[in-house]
């Protein structure tokens, strides 16, 4: 008798993974026609038409004011505003979690704030970055670099910490210094880990950035989504959503693919992920 436990998907993986966005499609679609028969209406659950329509008149139809194409001028200023805040985190991430990782004195010294600073509610500290950086595109990308930053340095210190002792004894042995332990033995064994962390990230960099977009911007995905929720815009806000999430999946998934294909030592067989 076969254990549920060893059973593989096999050729059923990806028909498995499509079926539950199948059926969410499905329960929304029976949804969004229960409404419209009650109230033709209704703007909670717009159908697939009105999405489409929406979709077309803001991706595909210049805007007539500016004469830009909304959906993807909004694409461009989000994604650059990610892309630098990602940016400057992992910089951070790198020079930070290998000194407390590796050396014992910056751990000493370092590694209680960072764990102290990767405790605070980022969105709190929104109001204090706008009142220092003021209401431009630097108190955006500051917030996804402080919300993102404390983490990614905590883990990949931890990763670093955890590095056999062995190794680094046997470089110093052989008359490796400090500077050559640290990026022949200790920056390519952590920065598979430091792809994973920030995997882990990108949901909450998105978080932090439509956030910061919805409060003070003039363009982004962020921006659109408030701004049209006050006429209850229901069929621009769905794709748009819809475009974040997607978005975010592309990118994560990049990154499995750079980490698989550049540190194949580090996925085991039949890693998934």
């Amino acid at each position: 008798m076969r254990r549920l436990i060893n059973i593989q998907p096999g050729w059923l993986r990806w028909p498995l993974a499509l079926l539950p966005f199948v059926l969410l499609a499905l329960l929304y679609g029976i949804g969004a026609t229960l409404r419209h028969a009650e109230n033709p209406d209704d703007k909670v659950l717009p159908p697939l038409v009105a999405m489409v329509s929406a979709v077309e008149r803001t991706a595909l139809t210049p805007d007539k004011r500016t004469g830009e194409y909304v959906f993807w001028s909004d694409t461009g200023a989000s994604l650059q505003r990610l892309a630098i805040g990602i940016g400057g985190a992992v910089a951070i991430a790198l020079v930070f979690g290998l000194a407390i990782g590796l050396l014992p004195m910056v751990n000493a010294l370092l590694a209680p704030l960072t764990t102290v600073l990767s405790m605070i509610p980022p969105m709190a500290l929104l109001p204090i970055l706008f009142i220092i950086f003021g209401l431009g595109e630097l108190s955006k990308v500051v917030l996804i670099v402080v919300g993102v930053a404390p983490c990614l340095v905590r883990d990949l210190a931890l990763a670093v910490g955890k590095l056999p002792r062995e190794q680094i004894v046997k470089a110093q042995t052989l008359g490796a210094s400090t500077w050559q332990v640290l990026l022949r033995i200790a920056l390519p064994q952590a920065l598979p880990r430091l792809i994973e962390s920030l995997r882990l990230a990108l949901g909450p960099a998105f978080l932090f950035l439509i956030s910061a977009e919805a409060i003070s911007a003039e363009n982004g995905l962020g921006y659109r989504i408030f701004l049209v929720r006050r006429y209850l815009a229901m069929d621009v806000i769905l794709p748009y959503v819809a475009w974040i999430t997607l978005l975010a999946y592309l990118m994560d998934t990049a990154l499995a693919s750079i980490s698989r294909r550049v540190f194949r030592w580090a996925h085991g067989a039949g890693h998934q992920g």
